[in-house]
């Protein structure tokens, strides 16, 4: 009898804490929009998957390749990402003219880091799939580094417009020089330099 007594009062206890507890609430999460290969440089634009795809691409299209290295959590790389997704010549230039890939990570490729593994920095690859070391910005600590100015300061100083840098301009001039440590007069040399050496 003091079996069944005892047996009652455990399945009673069982009970009486089970309904006694609040029930235990899932926060909502929200819901996560996928992350697109763009990782926000440009939604509308077509991005490479990997570098190895990138290279193809390039070779087969006979375009040039724009690598971009960043970080998501960088504030450097978000603010360049902001402008360059704003700017709409440069993401048309991107479009029409490029083969882009931007990377959160490293890849195998010691070319691409010439000076040192940081970011944000572009660099960019010709088709015959050299990496064009010789096409910097205007830092002489970080060579493929940019900022947001400095896609202004090539608007702001009437730089070439692209479509005539690509049907005109065979060699740099001296005030060209002032205007590659820009990513759009960059963008226009590699194309430039497609052009005339391949």
């Amino acid at each position: 009898m003091l079996k069944g007594i005892l047996s009652v009062l455990l399945v009673l206890v069982t009970l009486s804490s089970a309904i006694g507890k609040p029930e235990k609430t899932t926060p909502k999460k929200e819901k996560r929009i996928p992350q697109t290969l763009s990782r926000g440089w440009g939604d509308q634009l077509i991005w490479a998957q990997t570098y190895e795809e990138a290279l193809f691409w390039s070779r087969s299209k006979n375009k040039p390749l724009m690598v971009i290295f960043h970080l998501e959590d960088c504030p450097h790389s978000q603010s360049l990402k902001k402008a360059f997704a704003e700017d709409k010549e440069i993401q048309k230039l991107a479009d029409d003219e490029f083969v882009i890939l931007n990377l959160v990570y490293e890849t195998t490729d010691k070319h691409l880091s010439p000076d040192g593994q940081y970011v944000p920095r572009i660099l960019f690859v010709d088709p015959s799939m050299t990496v064009r070391a010789d096409i910097t910005g205007r830092y002489s600590n970080r060579l493929y580094a940019y900022e947001p100015a400095d896609m202004k300061l090539c608007k702001s100083e009437s730089c070439f417009n692209a479509k005539n840098t690509l049907l005109h301009v065979t060699r740099l001039t001296a005030s060209l020089v002032w205007f590659v440590s820009t990513v759009l007069s960059n963008m226009q040399r590699a194309l430039k330099f497609l052009k005339t050496e391949l």
